[in-house]
């Protein structure tokens, strides 16, 4: 592009970002048109929940569903088309019913793309990797240990009862389909759902906020989703705070919450029954590069870094003293971190930046080790079964992985409903039906828009 013309460009496009108020829409990529086209008057998805209300009588179950929850700065590093994030997924080893994948810096962070137009190639690049990833395994569950297993569906278990104890059991083929992905500067999240899950998803809604540049821009901030499973409330906030490590640099942090609390915004529906600010919803999890860094000298850090002691380093770690003691995220809950400090390593290396010279060179800055990653919630009815990082090392941070179980609340008659559609007896009365395809009146199946 010629460069009196971003010139004259540039202008319009800071001022749109600044004046334009980031409140919740459905301005966001998914699989299907329905996720996202907005309708006027009554929605489908109002419609459901007066249809629910009214018929239903509200009668309620509660069943558990699992949440896989990952957060990975990639310092602008575009991914290649050959990366294997299989061990980011755990996809051979667990299976799981939402997988939400949050990233901070898939773009570099330089004028053109915090001032100019944002370019979703790469966001583009990064739905592909986790849809082959998702879709490409088939999980096998084992009978002996199945049963014992609570997180396991009744029906599962009902499938396999009175097979060969410890015979390895191939469950079908399971599918995964984007809900939402939203990307504003270098934050992207991205949505993921079991296929057979996605019709009982409504309500699904974007906010963004920036923190950046001018308090306003996308360099730092956070982008939110929200929608409705069933009839429980989720709201993921994905995030970049404010970096450094100087003192009191963790109160620019915690401006940054706030304001992103304060300021992210979803429509109440037509039934005015939504919520609408973050911690309205039933779960609530924040995860991000949250740039909390450990309150020590440099040389003490290292030293309890090269020790492996963690209990020492977490006693001043910035965010677990909010956590326990502040008033922006009180409240607020973290799992037990049993392992290494993901931030800063020097890329493809497993040396934190600054510990030795690299090459002939001194690094320009210090960057003290340091917890930079994280995924905390807020709520009841979340229960953490696993919090760990994985390896990768194509950036200066390594991933973060939380692993939850969450209470669904579901409407008894529906819940009847789905088993009947799902069983023999329905099949039967499906053949009884069955049509031909070259019917006029067979509707066609919806075409999805692939990321």
């Amino acid at each position: 592009m010629p460069a009196k013309l971003v010139e004259v460009m540039w202008p319009a496009l800071v001022a749109n970002k600044i004046l334009h108020k980031r409140l919740g829409s459905r301005n966001f990529v998914a699989d299907y048109q329905s996720y996202t086209d907005p309708l006027l008057g009554i929605t489908s998805d109002d419609q459901l929940s007066i249809n629910t209300n009214s018929i239903l009588n509200d009668h309620r179950d509660t069943e558990k569903y699992k949440v896989f929850v990952s957060t990975w700065n990639i310092g602008g590093i575009a991914p290649d088309e050959g990366l294997n994030i299989e061990d980011l997924l755990e996809t051979c080893s667990k299976s799981f019913d939402i997988y939400v994948f949050g990233f901070q810096e898939i773009v570099p962070l330089k004028a053109s793309n915090v001032l100019g137009s944002e370019d979703n190639k790469i966001s583009k690049k990064w739905n592909s990797l986790i849809r082959e990833a998702l879709n490409k395994r088939t999980h096998h569950y084992c009978c002996k240990d199945i049963e014992s297993d609570d997180d396991v569906d009744d029906n599962i278990k009902q499938d396999l009862k009175g097979k060969i104890p410890g015979q390895q059991c191939q469950s079908a083929p399971q599918d995964f389909h984007c809900i939402i992905s939203k990307q504003m500067v270098g934050i992207m999240i991205s949505v993921w759902v079991r296929s057979d899950l996605t019709q009982f998803i409504r309500h699904p809604c974007v906010s963004c906020v920036g923190c950046g540049i001018m308090g306003c821009l996308g360099n730092k901030g956070s982008v939110s989703v929200r929608f409705l499973l069933h009839e429980t409330s989720f709201c993921f906030v994905c995030s970049h705070l404010a970096s450094g490590g100087k003192e009191g640099d963790e109160k620019h942090r915690n401006s940054n919450v706030a304001e992103i609390f304060s300021r992210t915004s979803f429509p109440r529906g037509t039934l005015l029954d939504l919520p609408r600010k973050i911690l309205d919803h039933d779960h609530v999890i924040l995860l991000g590069d949250l740039n909390y860094r450990i309150s020590m000298p440099e040389e003490t850090t290292r030293s309890l870094v090269e020790k492996r002691d963690w209990d020492s380093l977490l006693e001043n770690d910035q965010l677990k003293m909010e956590l326990v003691s502040g008033h922006i995220l009180r409240g607020w809950h973290e799992g037990i971190i049993k392992f290494a400090p993901t931030y800063k390593y020097f890329p493809n290396s497993d040396l934190y930046y600054g510990c030795c010279y690299h090459g002939n060179k001194k690094p320009a800055k210090k960057r003290t080790p340091a917890w930079c990653d994280r995924v905390i919630w807020f709520g009841n009815g979340l229960k953490q079964i696993e919090y760990s990082r994985s390896e990768s090392k194509l950036s200066d941070h390594r991933p973060v992985k939380a692993l939850f179980t969450a209470e669904v609340k579901v409407s008894s008659a529906l819940k009847n409903l789905s088993s009947l559609f799902m069983s023999e007896r329905f099949e039967q009365i499906k053949n009884v039906f069955q049509v031909s395809p070259n019917h006029d009146f067979v509707c066609k199946k919806q075409s999805s828009f692939r990321l």
